[in-house]
């Protein structure tokens, strides 16, 4: 019987804790069906249409400068194509580590945007990587939402805002 629940414990604790880095949580959730552009590839571009994938509340705590919140729960393909009238511009898309933002781009290749790129871990990243973020008065500020107390594992500079 100790065999057993040891052995039920070391299966549990491996499934529970196997995807320990954003490369390993992205290769298991995402499809990447949505090409990925990494934080240093992002930083030397000047010309790109930033979409933040969070909620509101996510993006208020913080955002990457000159983003623009377009939510996912209520994503609305009317707002995306009344802000970003060019089916051609470079569109990078994020969210806390890319799997909604994946989602997202997705979307917009459906309403036919032809260069979408997906943020490589997303925000967190962006922060752990050195990156600025600002809040929803526009300075800059330590502060991630990090969606969940989960989720929070994965960053690992500045801090971390969560609700329960």
């Amino acid at each position: 019987m100790r065999i057993f629940i040891t052995t039920i414990t070391l299966i549990l604790t491996t499934f529970c804790f196997a995807q320990s880095t954003i490369p390993e949580v992205l290769e298991k959730l995402n499809k990447k069906s949505v090409p990925y552009i990494t934080v240093n590839e992002l930083q030397i571009k000047n010309k790109y249409v930033l979409l933040d994938t969070r909620e509101i509340k996510e993006f208020n705590v913080s955002h990457i400068k000159n983003s623009i919140n377009i939510g996912y729960d209520k994503f609305d393909a009317q707002k995306v194509t009344s802000i970003v009238k060019d089916k051609n511009a470079l569109i990078v898309v994020y969210c806390s580590i890319g799997v909604r933002s994946e989602k997202i781009g997705e979307n917009l290749f459906k309403l036919g945007y032809k260069k979408v790129f997906n943020l490589y871990g997303g925000i967190f990243e962006w922060k752990n990587k050195g990156g600025i973020v600002v809040d929803n008065k526009n300075e800059i500020t330590e502060n991630i939402h990090t969606f969940s107390k989960k989720w929070s594992i994965y960053l690992k500079k500045g801090n971390q805002i969560y609700e329960e």
